[in-house]
């Protein structure tokens, strides 16, 4: 029973230490997308589905020059703004096709965001370079775009965010072409296997770039050495590039306008971390997955920006853990599968900021609890499969502004729930747990702000759930 039927949900790629789950919008491979970039200025500003709001006289044009597209050659005569509103139509609308985007050449546009959309391929990119100096944003993942097509995005000088991501096509010899877009802030490749280190060659020349995701670029090992000269770079994603080693951290050692940095399940060890010392603007650290100890702490402890650390799936214990206590403007911590124990949990009492905690799998029990009591600011606490009991709920029951609360494969019990009663902030509450009874979940009718309550593998019956409909 329960609000979700599922079993423990595998923690494999917990971005940044604050959710769980994947987009699949580039189903070709399946990557998940970061929030790296911007909202683009071209997303509807009508919603189709859910709004009350009055159309405006240009929404319902533009609706109606794209029910009878075939009419219409080209729209090179009308305002830049008219001509984006009817494209971004067409895009939303599921309609654009080669055909109908010839009708927008040298239109101007300013975005053409139509990733994986269907047919999309070289031919097409004549039109969408005819934009020239005026486009500002383009997205072709997950298309059959090639080299020869991304060799004439070249004439587009201004262009600000070009995203590429699942194009299998897409080899060193593109990117060469990519070297005179000075003007480029954010770039995207995740999943582009055919890219080597030699070609990063082209990134060095990039020197206004801000964002750059290169995750699951298997080949990119020895490319960083390229990006020692992009000063401006605040956020980069090599995550899962499985050859980032600690020679490859090295040339980041630079980049001292770094806020965000992934680097989740490569070879990078402790020796690598050191080279991050001297990243004093650093605000996001992911870690998951690299073969680092608690002795890397030391250096990170450095980084008194940090808010969001994940340290998940690594070699950490207890030894060490007392660096942890400097990080004091922490917000979200994971340190989910690693062999701490209560005795870590002592270094975080200091950490008041803390958001979010995830223990997922750890070794720690009721004493460890006495440690987190404090953490009044506390909005997601993650126990899953540790050895907290009935025993350490006492301790968290003045956390008020829990609102997620994890203790699937726990020690709880029945007796343990009542202590739960005075969470009034708690939304969502995971009790996959074979001691779960009818009578532990009469205790939970005064949490009435529950919209999620998972009690997959509890031992509850009709007559347990019925204390809900009381409410």
């Amino acid at each position: 029973m329960g609000g979700v039927c599922s079993r423990k949900r595998d923690n494999q790629v917990d971005e940044d230490g604050l959710r769980r789950g994947v987009s699949r919008k580039y189903g070709k491979s399946g990557s998940s997308k970061w929030p790296l970039f911007p909202l683009s200025r071209s997303s509807s500003s009508v919603s189709k589905e859910g709004s009350n709001k009055c159309p405006t006289l240009l929404e319902l044009c533009a609706r109606k020059i794209c029910e009878d597209i075939k009419r219409y050659v080209s729209f090179s005569m009308l305002p830049r703004d008219i001509s984006q509103q009817i494209f971004n139509e067409l895009v939303d609308s599921h309609c654009l096709t080669e055909v109908s985007l010839e009708a927008f050449r040298d239109c101007a546009l300013q975005d053409i965001l139509i990733g994986e959309y269907p047919g999309l391929k070289d031919s097409w990119m004549g039109t969408i370079s005819s934009q020239g100096e005026s486009l500002l944003s383009l997205d072709v993942s997950g298309s059959d775009v090639t080299d020869i097509g991304l060799s004439l995005v070249k004439a587009c000088t201004n262009l600000q965010t070009l995203t590429l991501d699942c194009c299998e096509q897409i080899s060193d010899n593109g990117l060469d072409y990519l070297s005179g877009l000075s003007n480029l802030t954010c770039l995207s490749l995740k999943r582009n296997s055919a890219v080597t280190a030699e070609g990063m060659k082209a990134f060095s020349n990039l020197v206004n770039l801000v964002n750059l995701d290169l995750e699951r670029c298997s080949g990119i090992h020895g490319g960083l050495i390229y990006l020692k000269g992009l000063k401006k770079l605040a956020s980069l994603n090599i995550k899962c590039c499985n050859r980032i080693s600690d020679m490859d951290m090295e040339p980041l050692s630079g980049l001292t306008n770094l806020e965000e940095l992934h680097l989740s399940f490569n070879k990078v060890t402790d020796a690598g971390v050191a080279y991050l010392r001297g990243l004093s603007k650093l605000t996001l650290l992911n870690l998951e997955g690299c073969p680092i100890t608690a002795a890397c702490l030391e250096a990170i402890s450095g980084l008194l920006g940090l808010l969001y650390l994940n340290v998940s799936r690594c070699c950490i214990s207890d030894g060490g853990c007392e660096n942890l206590a400097r990080l004091v403007n922490l917000k979200r911590l994971n340190l989910g599968f690693n062999n701490i124990t209560d005795a870590c949990l002592a270094y975080l009492k200091g950490l008041v900021q803390l958001e979010s905690l995830i223990l997922d799998s750890c070794k720690v029990g009721d004493e460890g609890m006495a440690s987190l009591k404090g953490l009044l600011l506390l909005r997601t606490l993650d126990l899953s499969d540790t050895e907290v009991g009935s025993a350490g709920l006492h301790h968290l029951s003045g956390l008020v502004n829990l609102e997620n609360l994890n203790l699937a494969f726990t020690l709880v019990s029945d007796s343990g729930l009542r202590k739960l009663s005075g969470l009034s902030s708690l939304r969502s509450l995971n009790l996959d747990a074979r001691q779960i009874s009818d009578a532990g979940i009469s205790s939970l009718t005064s949490l009435t702000g529950l919209t999620h309550l998972d009690l997959f593998g509890a031992r509850v019956t009709d007559f347990g759930m019925n204390y809900f409909r009381r409410r």
